[in-house]
């Protein structure tokens, strides 16, 4: 067997994800993603509400510049996950990054009150800019449009 057969068969067998060169050169051309947790809450509406997603495109050009709603100094990164205090600032709200290509991003998203219980959801999602009116000027902005949504058991 040729050696480019054999690593990717190894890499199988370990369960150990294999990275082509192509990929590597559309992941690193992928911008990091900068989001404030509380974004997907936006998305994945209360267990109390039934239907998920709630909104499904958020102007994140709006959300970068609300330093009150999404304050960026309550974020932290901790073991992968994108991390931010709860409503009312009990619990937690998270995200990581399960798969990214380009500007094409899935994420696992987990919501916590400050109890036993934790949710969450697999919300997958393009980062895009497109323009609307403001004011009656034309503007661009970016946006983060979901494509898909589901809870996770």
């Amino acid at each position: 067997m040729k050696l480019k057969f054999v690593l990717p068969m190894i890499a199988m067998a370990m369960s150990v994800p294999c990275s082509h060169a192509a990929d590597k050169k559309g992941a690193a051309t992928a911008p990091e993603l900068k989001i404030h947790p509380k974004v997907f809450t936006y998305i994945e509406g209360w267990l109390s509400d039934g239907e998920s997603p709630i909104a499904t495109e958020i102007n994140l050009d709006a959300v970068e510049a609300s330093k009150n709603q999404f304050q960026p100094d309550e974020v932290q990164r901790e073991d992968g996950w994108i991390r931010a205090k709860g409503r009312d600032g009990q619990g937690f709200i998270r995200y990581r990054v399960t798969e990214r290509k380009r500007d094409h991003y899935k994420v696992e998203f987990q919501d916590n009150g400050g109890g036993t219980l934790t949710t969450a959801s697999t919300i997958e999602f393009t980062v895009e800019k497109r323009e609307v009116r403001v004011d009656g000027k034309a503007k661009t902005i970016r946006v983060l449009r979901v494509l898909s949504y589901a809870d996770k058991p």
